[in-house]
């Protein structure tokens, strides 16, 4: 939306996450468990997009790119639910894996922590610069959301690094 550095980034993050994509569907493939994956994508997508059109940023942007921003953070909040779902089914989460899972969460609750002290540090203004409306507070409610999301498998994984265990065992109801 804007031509500074964030688009630069953002087309490096597009770039990257394409080349992940094509690693896993066809360099990494014979690693995908299909019966472990059973996570019904839709049930995020759909209220996603009915969530984006209802609320949206209400800037001076195009129409379009500003449901397409909206619908970007909603999904971003609950993109990590396919994997803990796969994690949940497998009962057992390899190394890699779980560390990947546990720096994730712990830099969406630091994202999480920048802007409520930026909100808070702002006095409100920050939400106001966002726009006004719902925009503003979904898009903190968003990150808060991501980072509970995490915050059970943190837990989980601080818990089984204590135990000094090198594979995290998940109970059932996990997730």
């Amino acid at each position: 939306m804007e031509y500074d550095i964030h688009t630069l980034l953002d087309l490096a993050t597009l770039a990257t996450t394409l080349w992940v994509i094509y690693m896993i569907r066809f360099k990494l493939k014979s690693s995908y468990m299909e019966d472990k994956d059973n996570f019904v994508i839709y049930y995020v997508v759909v209220p996603c997009a009915v969530l984006a059109l209802c609320i949206h940023p209400t800037t001076s942007h195009n129409l379009l790119n500003r449901i397409s921003w909206a619908f970007c953070v909603y999904l971003e909040a609950a993109s990590v639910l396919p994997q803990l779902r796969v994690m949940q089914n497998t009962k057992i989460v390899e190394p890699f894996t779980a560390h990947y899972v546990f720096a994730l969460g712990v830099a969406r609750f630091l994202s999480c922590a920048h802007w409520v002290l930026q909100v808070l540090d702002s006095r409100g203004r920050l939400l106001v610069a966002l726009g006004y409306g719902l925009w503003p507070s979904m898009v903190l409610i968003s990150e808060i959301v991501q980072t509970f999301i995490l915050a059970d498998f943190c837990y989980f994984y601080i818990k089984s690094v204590f135990g000094g265990q090198l594979v995290l065992r998940l109970p059932s109801g996990v997730v």
